[in-house]
């Protein structure tokens, strides 16, 4: 029986997901309400799934994630959010997520993915409808989380790095903004420096490349 470890912080959907997983012959060995609760418990219980929300108070669903495939390697993360937008998902399948699913599917949609992580070979994702143009570039997500970039580090600022790290949780812009204290424009304005320094055209883009090159963890 697959063992599975739900992670959200809304009651309601736990319990929700709870009772859908365990009447389709799931095993829920546990809820997790925030990011650090949910590694605590995946290194204990050591589920073969978890199922992870990415707007987790205390460690962001991303973070959580990267702790997690570190901590227990056998286990697969599997997250479930209201995001759908290209750096939300990229930035959790370059944590090691192997499935990204947006909250309007179904439960029978919820129940059927979960079986197909556990039967898909090994580096296949499984990605909802919304989710599946950012499948494209799956296998470069893997291989940039993989291969450091050679030649010269470049410079950015200790502010832009902040915002990328924000940008890379899922966080909007007026979210980083009124986390940093700063305007929404100066948001974008950072934004903008660092897609020139990174050569990048959006935030999925320079998220990848950040990491790739060493500028930014996911935890």
């Amino acid at each position: 029986m697959t063992r599975v470890l739900i992670a959200d912080d809304h009651a309601m959907v736990r319990e929700g997901l709870h009772w859908a997983l365990e009447h389709a012959g799931y095993e829920v060995v546990g809820e997790a309400a925030d990011g650090e609760e949910a590694v605590d418990m995946a290194e204990r219980l050591q589920p073969d799934i978890v199922l992870m929300d990415l707007s987790l108070p205390v460690l962001s669903g991303v973070a959580a994630t990267k702790r997690i495939r570190g901590l227990v390697p056998s286990t697969k993360v599997v997250v479930l959010s209201m995001l759908s937008d290209e750096t939300a998902v990229s930035s959790a399948l370059a944590a090691g997520a192997v499935g990204y699913l947006v909250k309007d599917s179904t439960t029978a949609e919820i129940v059927s993915a979960l079986g197909e992580v556990t039967r898909v070979p090994r580096g296949e994702l499984v990605l909802s409808a919304s989710a599946a143009p950012v499948a494209a570039d799956s296998a470069l997500v893997a291989q940039m989380t993989r291969q450091p970039l050679s030649g010269t580090r470049p410079l950015i600022s200790k502010r832009e790095e902040e915002v990328l790290r924000l940008v890379a949780t899922g966080a909007s812009i007026p979210e980083v903004g009124r986390r940093l204290y700063i305007s929404a424009k100066t948001v974008k304005n950072h934004l903008s420096s660092i897609y020139q320094k990174l050569d990048s055209h959006d935030r999925a883009q320079a998220v990848l490349k950040a990491v790739r090159m060493g500028l930014i963890q996911l935890d």
